[in-house]
């Protein structure tokens, strides 16, 4: 079952986490909407609506968009850093998901947002990446094939209980391989974020790299 727009609307991302974990886990509508506003009191003057996608949002964004471009981060790197326990994984079997880690550098896609919904769809999108707190929303200056963009993105928190810290590709592989949620496997989610890339002429090493390993674990 892959996530729709519906269970955004009917806090069915929410709901997940709160069978599986317990209530306290997953964020408040008021928290969510606190943690949005403080977000857009800090967007920069003159900033636009982009959105910096890295992993899932590639190929399941649900919003829509008015435009779409290659665009590269600086000081970030993708990378599967945070333990999945609801949408692909279980608290008896965590799953592993992208975040957008510290160091190094990350290519993906910016979408651009219409102003006339734009901070509605944000609300969507926080009941998304926000439902448990376990990223840091942030404007990011994004490389967008020459152009500079300010771009929303979501930067893991290495506080959380969530993080997985610098797990080896083998453990990962491990954890990927067997792993599935409510919305899925985490092998499904690392193939569609692979070939998602590439579609928009991306190849990255890290991710071809794992899927390898992933298969390879899988076919045994």
């Amino acid at each position: 079952m892959t996530l729709s727009r519906r269970d955004l609307e009917e806090g069915r991302m929410r709901e997940v986490y709160v069978e599986a974990l317990a209530e306290g886990h997953a964020l408040t509508d008021e928290q969510l909407s606190a943690s949005l506003t403080a977000t857009l009191h800090a967007k920069p003057k003159g900033a636009g609506w982009w959105v910096f996608a890295y992993g899932s949002l590639l190929w399941n964004p649900i919003f829509p968009f008015a435009e779409a471009r290659r665009a590269s981060v600086h000081g970030l790197h993708r990378r599967f850093c945070l333990w999945s326990l609801a949408s692909r994984g279980r608290p008896s079997a965590p799953g592993l998901v992208l975040g957008l880690d510290h160091g190094g550098s990350c290519r993906g896609v910016v979408y651009r947002l219409p102003s006339p919904c734009a901070i509605d769809e944000l609300h969507l999108l926080w009941r998304r990446e926000m439902v448990t707190g376990a990223y840091a929303p942030r404007w990011l200056h994004a490389d967008c094939e020459g152009r500079p963009i300010v771009a929303l993105g979501f930067v893991v928190k290495r506080d959380h209980a969530q993080y997985a810290g610098h797990l080896t590709i083998e453990a990962q592989a491990d954890v990927i391989a067997h792993a599935c949620g409510a919305f899925g496997t985490s092998a499904d989610y690392l193939e569609r974020t692979r070939v998602s890339l590439a579609t928009h002429g991306v190849v990255d090493l890290y991710l071809e790299r794992l899927a390898g390993r992933v298969a390879a674990k899988t076919c045994a």
